[in-house]
């Protein structure tokens, strides 16, 4: 399978690339079907004005704030995934520190817990592109999966066993509603009680709509509740436009058939050629390599070479709110990111080392063997030095301004 098959474009496949005056056509077009033009649209659904929390989902809010079940007592879920910036990280770290003394650093940066609430487990669609599943190689099949994770992994909350964490359980402020809703001898099974605090912790993420409110100033735009500015518009346009920005190839824009809002992700893996982040120790070692689906985290695909190197296309609501962005956390700077997208291909001397040579290493945080699985089919990755980028500067201003309309909490003025 080659890398353009991992992500996918329902407006691709049906418009080919335009270039004039057909282009701005193309442009009120798309901006006409995600809700610009005169189409009805159906109402975003808002969420309840008071929600019920299950009493599972009440532990569950608890247990994600609570430093005490962590080997240090300084870190929790919320530390990373802060309910303040979006459920994502609040530092600009590459990679966060943890384990028993917060002296031990990751090799993946942080991702938000926003709009998960229904994500499938991980699996092959019809065609064979990877899709959905949780952490950032799907190797987690639920969310109550994914939250058992970081409770054990010795660089975030360093319980060293099951019985490690159910005994700092036993001394919370919430053990005995733990015992009242899961079993009065729920502490003498340390894996079963481990196992309900996953489930308590899903559950949370599940029915708190606080991880997915739908309610940026683009659902208020689809909604037809209010009008998007003029730099607005023309961000949706190349945003949406399969021969400039393309990012809806992946990052889907517009309502889904039964009218729900858009996610700006369509959980497909890419393999995008990121560079090598140095500020990961891990990397200090010129063996290492993070290879997303095929490991080294995850071992279940680490013989479908074809998958190496690609990682989840993560939704881009509250993107303007991140701190790093990709799965190393290689960029601090959206801006920087368009310009990597755009210039990978044209200017790849401002993303990558050059080697002892004097080439450009391009795509230098993957073996030799896996550079041929890089995406370089797609727009804008289609491009060869001395072509001009998909975007230009104002361009890309102009795609930034509408994704800061992907931000969750906005107020529409009375």
């Amino acid at each position: 399978m080659s890398s353009s098959t991992l992500c996918r474009s329902s407006i691709a496949r049906h418009f080919p690339p335009l270039s004039g005056t057909r282009t701005a056509l193309f442009s009120l077009l798309l901006l006409s079907g995600c809700g610009g033009g005169g189409t009805a649209v159906t109402p975003v659904a808002a969420p309840p004005a008071t929600i019920t929390l299950s009493a599972a989902a009440l532990l569950g809010q608890k247990i994600f704030s609570d430093t005490s079940l962590s080997a240090s007592g300084q870190m929790a879920c919320a530390t990373c995934h802060n309910p303040a910036n979006a459920h994502a990280q609040s530092n600009d770290l590459s990679v966060q520190l943890g384990g028993a003394n917060q002296q031990i650093p990751g090799t993946r940066a942080v991702p938000s817990l926003r709009y998960l609430n229904l994500l499938p487990a991980f699996f092959f669609a019809k065609d064979g592109t990877p899709t959905a599943g949780f952490n950032r190689d799907g190797s987690a099949a639920t969310l109550a999966g994914q939250a058992r994770v970081p409770l054990l992994a010795a660089h975030e909350m360093a319980n060293i066993s099951a019985a490690d964490l159910t005994a700092r359980l036993a001394k919370a402020a919430y053990v005995e509603e733990f015992r009242q809703v899961f079993g009065s001898d729920i502490l003498a099974a340390p894996e079963q009680a481990v196992e309900r605090i996953g489930f308590a912790l899903q559950q949370y993420q599940k029915e708190d709509h606080d991880f997915f409110p739908f309610d940026a100033k683009y659902d208020q735009f689809l909604a037809g509740k209010i009008a998007l500015n003029s730099a607005e518009l023309r961000g949706l346009a190349l945003f949406n436009n399969p021969a400039k920005g393309n990012c809806a190839a992946c990052h889907v824009s517009a309502r889904g058939a039964d009218g729900s809002a858009p996610l700006f992700t369509d959980f497909s893996y890419d393999n995008i050629g990121v560079p090598r982040n140095p500020a990961i120790p891990a990397n200090a070692d010129p063996a290492y390599f993070d290879l997303g689906l095929c490991g080294p985290i995850r071992n279940d695909l680490s013989s479908r070479s074809d998958l190496c190197g690609a990682f989840k296309v993560p939704t881009l609501r509250n993107v303007t709110t991140r701190k790093v962005f990709f799965h190393n956390g290689r960029f601090t700077n959206l801006r920087d990111v368009l310009g990597f997208y755009v210039r990978r291909d044209t200017n790849p001397e401002e993303w990558y080392p050059r080697a002892a040579d004097g080439s450009i290493d391009k795509f230098d945080d993957l073996p030799a063997a896996y550079k041929k699985n890089v995406n370089t089919v797609e727009v804008p990755y289609n491009r060869l030095p001395g072509m001009a980028p998909a975007l230009s500067a104002q361009e890309i201003d102009d795609v930034i301004t509408f994704l800061g309309t992907l931000n969750d909490g906005y107020q529409i003025n009375p």
